[in-house]
């Protein structure tokens, strides 16, 4: 047994230690990977094939696409590691898309970022990494774990401009522990430095920033490319149930959403709720979008239930600030949340996530699925 923890928290030295880096392309997964190198650890990097749209262009702000493919591979051959490619289109499809398309259609506004980590990138990719023997699975997510024992806890990121969280809540504490997050301490800028110091051909490379199976953040073109019939008139209706207008789907339509809802009154109209099951939109004033209550489904606790005993935070969006609030459970699956102060825009379909302060920041506790 060696003596001391390596930087990833096991008892072996870098040379005995085979790491999987999931390279995506980009600059913060190219840069972990060779930090992992510099290090001397045995790094196999994977990139995985989810999704093409047949636009492989440099200039591409998606993710996983052809040329981020490219990308990875240089940046492998530039290291000198391993590098594998899995094409996952059809598990991408069945696990993401679908998900996807299907929740606009209940009226929900669905996450695909976390079906994402939740299906291909952390439950098939880690049994992949087991598959090779591999000591730990690294990512460059922005979120920072602490690792005692054998047992590791997700915090936010020092950067909380990068914070990525919330999209991880999803994680379960057998992956937790097999993880290791190693830019969660650092800044952004800090991370492009030491993709230049290693000379990497991504180290100027722009963030990604649609969705990459949403071109131009355009979700409607894809619904309409797998559901065209989702696009079926209905009516809009006010609080007092007086239909005021009509819409061209339910799925052009979120939670406190205003522009193109395309009916005129004295106050401006926002969309309260989506009732999909009679196709109907209702709207209101904007002083009615605040709500206090929140049900979940589909918990997934990272944390025992004693943590949940005093008032705790949470995040009901990605972009969203941290919440007071209390947490009642109803059984392993179902909780129900009580904001301390009304938060306006809360939509079915997002991800209610778990955080609690303590002594390394803000420990992340788990979340689940927002219902009504």
């Amino acid at each position: 047994m060696y003596n001391e923890l390596n930087s990833i928290g096991l008892d072996k030295k870098p040379s005995d230690t085979t790491v999987v880096v999931a390279m995506s392309g980009g600059v913060d997964s190219s840069t972990v990977a060779g930090m992992m190198k510099n290090e001397g650890y045995k790094v196999i990097g994977i990139t995985l094939k989810l999704y093409d749209d047949g636009k492989d262009v440099a200039s591409s702000k998606q993710c996983c696409s052809g040329q981020d493919i490219m990308d990875a591979k240089r940046v492998a051959n530039k290291l000198g590691i391993e590098h594998k490619i899995l094409y996952y289109q059809n598990k991408f499809k069945q696990g993401v898309i679908d998900n996807f398309v299907d929740s606009y259609l209940k009226g929900e506004t669905p996450i695909p970022c976390v079906q994402c980590n939740q299906t291909v990138k952390f439950k098939d990719l880690f049994e992949v990494s087991k598959d090779l023997k591999a000591d730990a699975m690294i990512t460059g997510h922005y979120v920072k774990s602490i690792t005692s024992g054998n047992e590791t806890n997700m915090y936010r990121a020092v950067d909380e401009n990068r914070d990525q969280s919330y999209f991880l809540f999803n994680t379960t504490k057998d992956q937790l522990n097999y993880l290791r997050f190693p830019l969660g301490g650092m800044l952004k800028d800090e991370t492009r430095k030491i993709a230049k110091q290693l000379d990497l051909n991504v180290s100027d490379k722009p963030d990604s920033q649609d969705i990459c199976f949403v071109p131009n953040g355009d979700y409607a073109s894809v619904i309409q490319k797998f559901k065209p019939e989702a696009y079926k008139k209905g009516n809009i209706k006010d609080l007092n149930g007086k239909v005021i207008g009509v819409h061209d789907g339910i799925v052009n339509f979120t939670i406190g959403q205003r522009k193109g809802i395309k009916v005129s009154d004295k106050d401006p109209l926002y969309v309260l709720k989506i009732n999909a099951d009679k196709n109907e939109i209702i709207v209101g004033p904007k002083d009615k979008l605040g709500k206090k209550t929140i049900h979940l489904n589909n918990l997934n606790l990272l944390a025992n239930k004693n943590e949940f005993k005093d008032e705790i935070l949470v995040k009901v969006r990605s972009t969203g600030k941290l919440l007071n609030a209390k947490i009642s459970f109803k059984d392993l699956e179902k909780a129900e949340v009580n904001l301390k102060i009304s938060e306006d825009g809360i939509s079915p379909g997002q991800a209610c996530v778990f955080y609690k302060k303590d002594s390394f920041g803000y420990k992340v506790l788990g979340g689940g699925w927002i219902t009504n």
